[in-house]
C-alpha cells in the first residue's frame, strides 16, 4: 500500500507517522508514505496555493493548478478508472463536507493499491478540484478542524492497522469495535484449526477487558472471565451481553 499526502505542512506528519504500527508497518515494507508540498507546485515568487473566492465571503480558497499539477506528477490513474473500480487507487478530499469517515470506509481503502490524501485548508479546496480531479470526498468528524493533515493521518493509521502483517495478531482488526466482519479460520504448520482468542465485535462496540491483578483496591475481575473461553461464552452464544452499548 502506497499513501501520498498532499499538504501545505509536510512537516507535520514529521511525528504521527513515525511511532506504533504505523512505522513498523513502514519498517517492514507493508505500506510506503509520501509526503508531498503543495507550495512546491506553486510558480509564482510568492509560492501561493490559495486565493479569495469568487462570489465573496470570508477566508482563502486553495487554488486548483497547484493541486491537479501536484497529483498529476504522481501518474495516478485517470478519475474515471478510480471510480470505475479499474484502477485500485483513490485520490481523497478530506473536507468538513464529505462522507463521514467510519470503518466500513477503512476496510474498502484497505483494498486498494495507493492512496492521495489531499489535505485541506482555510475555507477549502476549489470545488473543480473534488469534482474533476478527486473521486471521493471524506470528513473523519462532525466538526471543523483548520485542516485536513490530522484527518490524513487518521486514514493512514486505520487503513494500515486492516493490511495483512501489520498487526501481531491479524484476527485482532476483526475483534475490535466497529468490526462486522468474522475473522477468517486460522490454522497451524500442521493444518489444524487454531481457536479463536476472542469474538467477533460484530459491528458493535468492543467487549470491556480486564487485566492483572484480578483484584485492585478491592474491585474484582467479573468471575466469569476467569473461566476458559468455551465456558465463558458457551461457545459465543452469549457474548453479546459483554458488548458494550
Amino acid at each position: 500500500m502506497k499513501f501520498e499526502i498532499v499538504t501545505i505542512f509536510p512537516d507535520f506528519f514529521r511525528g504521527p507517522l513515525e511511532y506504533g504500527i504505523v512505522r513498523r508497518a513502514r519498517e517492514a515494507g507493508i505500506i510506503e508514505i509520501g509526503v508531498h508540498d503543495l507550495r512546491a507546485f506553486a510558480h509564482d515568487r510568492h509560492k501561493t496555493v490559495d486565493d479569495r473566492p469568487f462570489g465573496g465571503g470570508e477566508g482563502m480558497v486553495l487554488k486548483p493548478e497547484p493541486l491537479f499539477e501536484c497529483v498529476e506528477s504522481l501518474g495516478v490513474a485517470p478519475q474515471p478508472e478510480r471510480l470505475s473500480g479499474q484502477a485500485r487507487e483513490s485520490v481523497i478530499a478530506l473536507s468538513a463536507q464529505g462522507r463521514l469517515y467510519e470503518q466500513p470506509m477503512a476496510a474498502e481503502l484497505a483494498q486498494l493499491d495507493r492512496i492521495v490524501l489531499l489535505c485541506g485548508r482555510y475555507e477549502g479546496m476549489d470545488e473543480r478540484v473534488t469534482e474533476h480531479l478527486a473521486d471521493r470526498e471524506l470528513c473523519v468528524g462532525n466538526f471543523v478542524m483548520s485542516g485536513g493533515e490530522l484527518g490524513a493521518a487518521l486514514i493512514v493509521d486505520t487503513v494500515t492497522r486492516l493490511l495483512r502483517g501489520a498487526l501481531g495478531n491479524e484476527a485482532s482488526s476483526q475483534h475490535e469495535s466497529f468490526s462486522a466482519l468474522k475473522a477468517p479460520a486460522r490454522f497451524d504448520e500442521r493444518g489444524r484449526r487454531e481457536p479463536d482468542s476472542t469474538v467477533s465485535a460484530a459491528g458493535l462496540l468492543d467487549y470491556a477487558h480486564y487485566t492483572r491483578p484480578a483484584e485492585f483496591r478491592g474491585i474484582a475481575v467479573p468471575e466469569v472471565l476467569s473461566m476458559g473461553t468455551t465456558k465463558r461464552f458457551g461457545g459465543g452464544a452469549s457474548a453479546a451481553r459483554w458488548k458494550k452499548r
